[in-house]
């Protein structure tokens, strides 16, 4: 109850920083949690999502040190960071689901003239495909539900910054 009426206390600005750190600190931390606690390794493009968030994050701290016009500017660009990572998760997603191809060498098709060459190419792809979701949970991926979290989520912190 008293955590309440402190969050109802606080301005809109504080909210909206708070939840552009709280929003992406808990995805990283699901992340990192399923690493190293669940054993699901990330694949490049699973990486690519990863930095949009590390940057939100340390762009929402600034914003609690910062003079507030100054925080203002760094939780805009923390809320955008924080799209920016769902928009690779649904690229990634679509890698995963066979909807497009894949910009890295984790999920191109192999392509050469020589069984060498060809050798080559698989000695130079990772161990991680990104093409291959490690996890699924209602036939949503891990980049899925990054996408889903991240979009919605920093759509919600739009919204609660604006609102009257």
């Amino acid at each position: 109850m008293h955590r309440q009426r402190y969050i109802g206390r606080m301005t809109r600005f504080a909210q909206t920083r708070l939840a552009a750190l709280l929003l992406p600190a808990a995805l990283m931390a699901g992340a990192l949690g399923s690493q190293f606690i669940g054993g699901l390794f990330p694949c490049e493009m699973c990486h690519w999502q990863r930095w949009p968030h590390y940057v939100a994050i340390v762009l929402a701290l600034g914003a609690f040190i910062v003079p507030e016009t100054i925080g203002r500017v760094a939780v805009g660009l923390a809320i955008a960071a924080i799209l920016t990572s769902g928009a690779i998760g649904i690229f990634h997603a679509g890698v995963e689901y066979h909807w497009w191809q894949g910009l890295t060498r984790c999920s191109a098709p192999l392509s050469g003239q020589s069984g060498a060459d060809m050798l080559a190419q698989i000695m130079a792809t990772p161990i991680i495909q990104c093409d291959v979701p490690q996890w699924t949970l209602f036939g949503i991926s891990l980049a899925g539900f990054n996408a889903i979290i991240s979009i919605l989520g920093g759509l919600a912190i739009i919204a609660l910054w604006r609102r009257r």
